[in-house]
């Protein structure tokens, strides 16, 4: 056997030790929550065939007599990947209940198989934690007039669908019925894709842009930008290589055109993908200044 030959056996042989570690430690992991926070995992929020479940982190030093607001967390991961509990949406979820929000990670309709079309199943998904949320304000001690949405890349984007999009779009889910999802207070989106035609193509529609651009606008969160839609804050990072930082600026000069109240932070040298806590900059206080600006802090809920 050739030395070419072994080098090339050789890399075989490491790439599929990569790849069954890789799925070993997807199958084996198992979340970390803080221990100075009460979590309730894995609660139902879809009928009883669906896995898909949310956790939620109920605020720290905030009375009992007083409603909390509220912030509903997306995670990323392209649409086709990502889950409630990783140690990026345990970290925002906890810092956000610390700060007297009562915080909401959701799972949705992930895209798992070659050629399977998830939209518009996993915006429905999105909209009926929304609604559940709401639903169970009484239980969860929450003002259901105080609710924010917030996620990461993927979900950002669809952060924004939620606070953007009305009845009148069609993307309200049936299981619904004839009530909405409700309207939130204000929407943070951290470096999500906002205009899918000059984005990249998407698993979720098994098409390209080419081939099902209406598909392409209808997934675009721009595409809904009114002058009534809610604050926004937007945060992305000039490092970023998978959701380049125009897609930030593209959603930025639309809000400021249509005179809708936003904040834009720009964070240098930042990459894709980070929490509340990168290594440039807290995000910390920016994003509770704005939550709170806009939801009222804990100390400002009914009695």
């Amino acid at each position: 056997m050739s030395f070419s030959s072994c080098s090339a056996l050789s890399a075989l042989f490491c790439l599929l030790a990569v790849l069954s570690a890789s799925a070993k430690d997807k199958k084996d992991y198992v979340p970390v929550y803080p221990t100075d926070i009460k979590v309730e995992a894995d609660v139902a929020y879809l009928p009883a065939d669906r896995k898909e479940k949310l956790d939620i982190y109920h605020p720290v030093g905030v009375s009992q007599s007083h409603l909390a607001p509220a912030v509903i967390y997306y995670h990323g991961g392209g649409f086709n990947d990502g889950d409630k509990a990783k140690e990026r949406e345990i970290g925002i979820c906890s810092d956000l209940a610390r700060a007297g929000f009562l915080a909401v990670s959701v799972n949705y309709k992930l895209r798992r198989m070659q050629g399977q079309v998830t939209w518009p199943r996993n915006i429905h998904d999105c909209k009926l934690a929304l609604r559940w949320v709401r639903d169970n304000a009484a239980r969860l001690g929450i003002d259901p007039d105080r609710i924010a949405v917030m996620g990461g890349s993927a979900g950002g984007a669809i952060a924004a669908l939620l606070a953007y999009t009305e009845p009148s779009d069609g993307l309200e889910p049936s299981e619904a019925g004839t009530e909405p999802a409700p309207k939130v207070a204000c929407v943070v989106d951290l470096y999500g894709p906002m205009e899918f035609m000059t984005f990249h193509d998407l698993k979720m529609f098994a098409k390209t842009r080419e081939e099902a651009p209406e598909l392409y606008k209808q997934a675009s969160p721009i595409t809904y930008l009114d002058k009534e839609d809610p604050p926004t804050f937007v945060v992305h990072g000039t490092a970023d290589e998978t959701v380049n930082i125009e897609q930030s600026g593209k959603l930025v000069a639309k809000l400021k055109e249509l005179g809708v109240p936003h904040e834009y932070v720009v964070i240098e040298h930042a990459p894709h993908s980070f929490d509340l806590r990168p290594l440039q900059m807290d995000l910390k206080p920016p994003v509770f200044a704005f939550l709170k600006k806009y939801l009222g802090g804990p100390e400002a809920g009914k009695p």
